[in-house]
């Protein structure tokens, strides 16, 4: 897969990394991902994944863009405001690189839904803050073997995991719990989204390209107030009814 003069150019930084160069790049161009919700999460995701190279992105979101978005999902602006979202976050990330292939589905995001968009794909981010949203896509990950980026956010705290086949989401929260919150109710600091976003598009790349050790089976735990990350492992429920045995 051959690069034009103007993608050496957009590209030059991955290409003189060492952990990258031409291979990566090209797995980079020939992959597709799939980001269900264009969010707090999924904005920056996008973004960077667009930026990055990634062939072909599908953008999940039923919603239409709000003004009180507009404090963390940084792909939109004033102007996007009653717009679809992910036809909005489409224009944005073309003009960010044309080189992108990128798609939306703005339906409900259901099991025969997550079935159909999933099988489509390389690999899946979630950055939703709906818990029967995020089980519907942890279940159609394991079912058609992709590997999740999953992130999730609120008041001054996020994570990032990364799950292949077992464990999986369900693994680590196997219920809704029963304290769930959403932003909505809770808030959350808009830079913040930033960071875990960043991370999951960062762990997107890794996994894509070969490089580097993801977080496969591992949470990552970013307290902002604090300014300190821990990483703890997630360990396989053997009685997990999505991927046990």
């Amino acid at each position: 897969m051959d690069f034009t003069d103007e993608e050496v150019d957009r590209y030059a930084r991955h290409l003189v990394l060492r952990e990258v160069g031409g291979p990566g790049q090209q797995k980079l161009k020939a992959a597709s991902v799939l980001i269900v919700g264009a969010g707090g999460l999924g904005a920056p995701a996008a973004l960077y994944l667009a930026a990055a190279g990634v062939g072909t992105i599908m953008l999940a979101d039923p919603d239409v863009v709000d003004r009180s978005n507009l404090q963390r999902q940084v792909i939109f602006a004033d102007e996007d405001v009653g717009r679809s979202k992910v036809e909005a976050a489409a224009d944005r990330l073309h003009g960010l690189n044309p080189h992108v292939f990128v798609a939306g589905y703005k339906g409900r995001f259901d099991a025969a839904s997550a079935a159909e968009l999933v099988s489509d794909v390389d690999l899946v981010l979630d950055g939703t803050d709906d818990f029967a949203t995020r089980f519907c896509v942890s279940d159609a990950c394991v079912a058609h073997g992709k590997t999740l980026v999953t992130g999730a956010i609120g008041r001054w705290t996020g994570q990032v995991g990364v799950f292949s086949g077992r464990p999986c989401y369900r693994c680590l929260t196997p219920d809704i719990p029963p304290d769930a919150e959403t932003c909505v109710a809770v808030g959350v600091v808009g830079a913040l989204a930033g960071v875990i976003g960043s991370i999951m598009a960062l762990e997107t790349i890794k996994l894509l390209t070969g490089a580097g050790d993801p977080l496969t089976g591992r949470l990552l735990i970013y307290d902002g107030l604090g300014g300190q990350s821990r990483t703890v492992k997630v360990g396989a429920d053997p009685s997990c009814p999505v991927c046990g045995v």
